[in-house]
């Protein structure tokens, strides 16, 4: 029973069966294969529109390259105070943009709100060469909370965005789940939005190590080429990157792959507000569940081998969790069963 992060499954056997299939002979190197060009236009047909993208390694190289993209002198991006990128990703995206700051912004449940965000931009006024320039808006989607940003919620930080003449980034480490929770298309859950940027992720969704950085206008890409070359995130055997996807796509898998971990945090959350040793802190539709329970009921958890991660409260949520009690991550995944979950269920009591 393991809950910890998607992070730790695995790779799914189509994708694994991809990486084999494509592991002998020759192909040519640095992202020119015939898989590679393959791939390229299976992402312009995902998001219905002519996009540039980039492979990369992991999603902090995506979040971090694309806000080099968009670097202005003294710039400064505007995040979810509690966002991965500005929380858990060591300085990356300020390290590769030159020295550029991430801005918190407060809002409930992982997403930014509107008014604060306002705000904050209001705090660097055009011209004011003390304070800096606002450079992007980035958002994650899904949320750290577990919650998704829906299309209204999109639609007005875009409406900010370009208000301010602003790229809009969007985290999508957890895209496919945000996705499938909203019953969106991709097109329609970012450009018809007015995102500009996307962090697509693979490797939480069931690939093994599989980012892509996207442009849903190409023209914003143009020395994008250089900075991840100079970042170290041209891979030679990008075709490796490419297998992966090549599975990913095939036949809606990575959609199947979201709902099934959708689903069995649906089925952890269903059980959790039904016991008495448990309540929900707040609902969550993609893949992560966050439960409140007593320090006595975690550690009988952890004796009977669940595996999970203690949170740290949301500061907007640091109420709800009580002198004894603590706030729990169960994060699901494709290697997540029924049974997995029932059993944690009844151990739950």
């Amino acid at each position: 029973m393991i809950f910890t992060s998607d992070n730790w499954a695995g790779a799914h056997p189509s994708i694994a069966a991809s990486l084999t299939a494509h592991s002998t002979g020759f192909a040519p190197a640095y992202g020119a294969s015939d898989l590679d060009r393959k791939v390229e236009q299976s992402f312009n047909d995902v998001f219905e529109r002519e996009v540039a993208v980039f492979f990369v390694g992991t999603g902090t190289a995506a979040n971090s390259l694309a806000l080099s993209a968009v670097n202005r002198p003294g710039g400064v991006s505007f995040c979810h105070s509690e966002a991965h990128v500005i929380a858990d990703e060591c300085g990356a995206p300020e390290f590769f943009s030159h020295g550029s700051r991430l801005v918190p912004v407060e809002g409930p449940e992982g997403k930014m709100d509107p008014a604060n965000l306002e705000a904050q931009i209001a705090r660097f006024p055009t011209g004011f060469v003390h304070a800096g320039q606002p450079m992007a808006i980035t958002l994650t989607q899904a949320t750290e909370s577990g919650t998704v940003y829906t299309a209204d919620e999109i639609r007005a930080i875009s409406k900010i965005a370009k208000t301010h003449g602003l790229p809009l980034h969007m985290d999508g480490a957890r895209f496919a789940n945000a996705l499938v929770a909203l019953d969106l298309t991709p097109a329609q859950m970012t450009a018809d939005l007015g995102v500009d940027i996307v962090s697509f992720g693979g490797t939480k969704n069931g690939c093994w190590c599989a980012e892509a950085l996207v442009f849903l206008d190409p023209k914003m890409a143009e020395q994008t080429p250089f900075i991840r070359k100079r970042a170290a995130h041209l891979f030679s055997k990008s075709r490796f990157i490419a297998a992966q996807f090549d599975a990913y796509f095939d036949n809606g898998l990575w959609l199947d792959i979201a709902r099934h971990a959708n689903a069995m945090s649906a089925r952890l959350q269903s059980g959790i507000s039904a016991s008495s040793n448990s309540r929900l802190a707040w609902q969550s539709p993609a893949n992560e569940t966050f439960p409140i329970v007593p320090k006595a009921v975690a550690k009988q958890l952890t004796a009977k081998g669940a595996m999970f991660y203690e949170w740290s409260p949301p500061r907007s949520a640091a109420h709800l969790v009580g002198p004894d009690e603590i706030m729990l991550r169960l994060v699901t995944s494709f290697a997540t069963t029924r049974e997995h979950v029932d059993q944690f269920i009844d151990m739950l009591g």
